[in-house]
């Protein structure tokens, strides 16, 4: 179990420590106030209270609880793999911090139709860092969380949201009001939703609906539709596939996950086509043809994680995960392979995060319409994996 607590908090250190030595820096924005950092204080690796969940060929699912851990009470979630409880459905996720101390994993998540961005820590009532006014119909809201890369030293957050008039890129910094990166990206009366990350030269991957307009995805000059790589201040990111663009893929419906593999080589979005859910592998200057894997059951694709060989993708319309077992070359080596689908799981998972290649960061969105929520729902939550499974099954 020590080895299954040290995986989990270098994991995190990793993370945090990763932003400021891979990715160049950003100058802060106006209006820019300094805060307290996060950046873990340097100390012996704490041990996390009682059992973390296991991952396959561990004798458990990952992220599953262990039997032992009594039900939760109210608010209060006895599962150490537990980091927020009692939140709004989910739409992003993020880790800050752990406390060297008390093992405390400290992490920011964002409710979609409320507006919240919150910062959780177990058996912490989570504290609310910022609200934004988002028009939450259809599928719009509040939908995207990304830290800054460097997020340690500047302590920037990025932000999705659909507002009266559009969809827009945002930036928050500490003691400041939010500060639009990119606006004016389509609105209409669905494909709304957008998310967000870092690839691994530091720039803003952004993914964009549709606006109910599939023509705007094919329009290389609308931002509907597409996946963007944009810098800091918005503008196209230099190595862009066409100069003085900000597109590197287009084609999408209603993007529910972007990941980015951790040596960089793979890039994945989740779609919620008009007729199947879609993953594709994005590959810069290309359309979104053919997906890599589609699912015409429609599990309710959402956030994504690429570890080394497999592809997890979190499932919003059903409980559980979805593996899909992955060679080198991005290739799938088989059919996707379900996990935390029964009753001892976490329920419909919305976000998630690779923390390396054997963690990740995940939210529940079980409150949402047909879900089964427990009185700590929604709950934002830390998966394990082995890390000599390609799959999650024993």
């Amino acid at each position: 179990m020590s080895r299954l607590r040290g995986v989990l908090i270098g994991s995190a250190l990793g993370l945090l420590a990763a932003g400021c030595a891979s990715f160049p820096e950003q100058p802060p924005p106006a209006g820019w106030s300094a805060a307290q950092q996060l950046t873990p204080q340097a100390g012996p690796v704490p041990e996390l209270p009682g059992e973390l969940p296991k991952g396959p060929g561990q004798g458990q699912q990952p992220g599953q609880p262990p039997s032992s851990v009594p039900p939760p009470q109210g608010c209060k979630d006895f599962n150490p793999a537990v980091v927020g409880t009692c939140l709004n459905p989910i739409s992003g996720v993020a880790l800050t911090d752990v406390n060297q101390s008390t093992g405390a994993v400290t992490a920011l998540a964002t409710e979609r139709a409320t507006g919240r961005l919150l910062k959780v820590t177990k058996d912490v009532d989570p504290v609310e860092v910022a609200k934004f006014d988002v028009d939450a119909a259809a599928d719009g809201g509040l939908t995207g969380l990304a830290l800054s890369p460097t997020y340690p030293e500047d302590q920037l957050v990025y932000v999705y949201v659909t507002t009266a008039t559009d969809n827009r890129v945002l930036r928050l910094a500490p003691g400041d009001v939010p500060k639009p990166v990119l606006t004016g990206i389509p609105k209409g009366p669905t494909g709304n939703r957008g998310v967000l990350a870092h690839d691994r030269t530091g720039a803003l991957l952004v993914a964009t609906g549709n606006a109910g307009n599939p023509a705007a995805a094919a329009d290389p000059n609308s931002l509907a539709g597409k996946v963007l790589r944009i810098d800091g201040t918005g503008q196209p990111a230099p190595g862009n596939p066409t100069a003085g663009s900000r597109a590197v893929a287009s084609g999408l419906r209603s993007p529910g996950g972007l990941c980015v593999s951790g040596d960089g080589s793979k890039t994945w979005v989740t779609d919620a086509g008009a007729s199947a859910d879609l993953l594709y592998r994005v590959e810069p200057g290309k359309a979104l043809g053919d997906p890599a894997w589609s699912w015409p059951e429609r599990p309710g694709v959402a956030g994504c994680a690429s570890f080394s060989n497999l592809v997890m993708v979190a499932a919003s319309a059903t409980p559980g995960l979805l593996n899909l077992p992955m060679n080198p070359d991005g290739s799938f080596t088989g059919k996707p392979e379900p996990s935390l689908a029964d009753q001892d799981g976490f329920g419909r998972l919305g976000p998630l995060v690779m923390l390396d290649d054997t963690t990740a960061l995940a939210g529940t969105v079980n409150k949402n319409a047909g879900g089964s929520p427990i009185s700590s729902d929604d709950r934002v939550v830390i998966i394990v994996r082995d890390a000599g499974s390609v799959g999650g099954k024993d």
